[in-house]
């Protein structure tokens, strides 16, 4: 039976593609250097946690990069939106047997080890757990089955993703736990709202 997991949803780390929001405003090379920096954040936070870690990529499995073979297993997202994308790697989850699933992105530099063992413990007494984010969306969100409702008809990227996810929890009957609101960083606003607690090497 598979432990718990903690499901890593993260983009391939190629030039031009990552952070475009960021790479509108500052450039491609800002965008790459911050990107890097936050998967190397959230490879430090959960590498040591004691649950199943699960890499989901978004294009293609990379061997030798930030997520280490030997701590990590690997896949491949597979969906046409995002929402298809995390029921499934929800599902293909459960389906081995595990009792507790956490789908993370790679965003936020707030977030972290604590955070996340945390979220594993209010899940349990609550049927999903949801860290809110700033923007409107969510940087974690666990649950213990694959409820796919959570994830259809959702405006994903825009500031209506929490507001919808929670109508449906209710609609559900689903109890859920909010975890503190944290600011994922998309854009060079973010970049400057987070002040000391960012460095570009």
């Amino acid at each position: 039976m598979m432990k718990d997991a903690v499901l890593i949803f993260a983009r391939n780390l190629n030039f031009g593609k990552v952070k475009t929001r960021i790479a509108a405003t500052g450039g491609n090379d800002l965008a790459f250097s911050v990107y890097n920096h936050l998967l190397k954040y959230t490879a430090f936070i959960t590498k040591h946690l004691p649950f199943e870690k699960v890499v989901f990529y978004s294009t293609q499995i990379d061997r030798g990069d930030i997520w280490d073979d030997s701590i990590y297993q690997k896949q491949v997202q597979i969906g046409n939106d995002l929402g298809e994308r995390m029921y499934n790697a929800l599902f293909s989850t459960f389906k081995l047997g595990c009792s507790k699933a956490i789908i993370i992105g790679t965003d936020c530099l707030e977030l972290t080890a604590d955070i996340i063992l945390n979220a594993f413990e209010l899940l349990n007494q609550h049927e999903t757990v949801i860290g809110p984010a700033k923007d409107g969306g969510y940087y974690l969100i666990g649950m213990k089955n694959a409820h796919d409702e959570l994830f259809r008809d959702i405006s994903w990227s825009t500031d209506k993703v929490l507001e919808q996810t929670i109508a449906i929890c209710d609609q559900l009957q689903l109890s859920r736990k909010m975890l503190n609101v944290l600011s994922d960083i998309d854009d060079e606003n973010d970049l400057r709202n987070m002040n000391k607690q960012f460095y570009l090497k």
